[in-house]
């Protein structure tokens, strides 16, 4: 049985081996994931600069890349190869769950390939990344990884895509971004060289609710709205001033930075529900989220 293991895992990284790269650029070589035929997602971190970049296949060919885009909330880059022969990854069917094998799989300083082996130890989110920067939702695994994995394949057993290493630690587990949120990121940074940002067009300020009117747990904040933007998406679903916010989409928000969090990309276009406070009374509110501008 444990042979039968074993040679499954190592299946596993050979079957996510062609579509894994290195990358190089101004520091130490790391890796990437193949994401489209001439596209490879990595980390900004494995670059150190946008120039002199290249990316070498599992076959030993060098290619030079270009910078198409990077997201800062979540560190990721994607690079472009017209050169790159590399085939694009499988990505897996169904989510992690927690208790699930898994293989980080990456490159070495020398190309060749490299594997770390643990369990999806923990899943959830979200992860602040920075101020009013934060990542929906991380893998957390038991697989070591050094700097070299850094934009390496997190695969299951049968060598799929399951997420981005970071070589990120937190309290000694591994951080994974999903490959949901990774494809998610490339997508967008392909087709604006930046992550969409939504916005309702509001101004507000931290306000602290007395006990009636506290939000689920030990939330006592909320966001007294002091300004409305003209023709915005907030004025456009009747949203005035002196509303106070509590949430959206039952997510509470207590500062600006709460909101800002919540306009990520696919959230743009779409319709959610703010849920307010007006003269003491709760009314729920549905608003467009708009793309913030450039």
């Amino acid at each position: 049985m444990l042979t039968d293991i074993s040679n499954q895992m190592a299946d596993a990284a050979a079957a996510a081996a062609p579509s894994v790269v290195q990358v190089q650029g101004r520091r130490r070589p790391a890796s990437g994931v193949v994401y489209a035929q001439g596209v490879v997602v990595t980390t900004i971190h494995a670059l150190g600069g946008e120039d002199g970049l290249r990316i070498r296949g599992d076959d030993g060919m060098a290619s030079d890349a270009e910078l198409a885009g990077w997201d800062p909330t979540t560190s990721l880059a994607v690079l472009t190869a017209a050169a790159l022969a590399a085939p694009p990854i499988t990505v897996a069917k169904a989510p992690a769950r927690v208790g699930h094998l898994a293989l980080a799989v990456a490159r070495s300083w020398s190309n060749g390939l490299t594997a770390s082996a643990g369990i999806v130890s923990i899943i959830g989110g979200p992860l602040p990344t920075g101020r009013r920067r934060a990542i929906d939702e991380v893998i957390r695994t038991t697989a070591p990884m050094h700097d070299g994995f850094a934009g390496g394949a997190f695969v299951d057993t049968s060598g799929a895509l399951v997420g981005i290493a970071t070589a990120t630690t937190i309290r000694g587990l591994g951080v994974v971004i999903p490959s949901s949120i990774a494809w998610k990121a490339a997508k967008d940074l392909l087709e604006h060289g930046r992550m969409k940002r939504g916005y309702v067009g509001i101004a507000g300020q931290p306000v602290r609710l007395p006990d009636p009117q506290r939000i689920a747990g030990d939330r006592r904040g909320a966001l007294l709205i002091v300004g409305v933007t003209p023709d915005g998406p907030a004025a456009k679903a009747g949203v005035i001033v002196g509303d106070i916010v509590l949430a959206l989409d039952g997510r509470p928000i207590g500062a600006p930075e709460d909101l800002l969090d919540l306009l990520v990309g696919d959230r743009v276009g779409k319709s959610s529900t703010l849920h307010v406070l007006r003269g003491g009374a709760p009314i729920d509110v549905a608003v467009t989220i708009g793309e913030r501008p450039a």
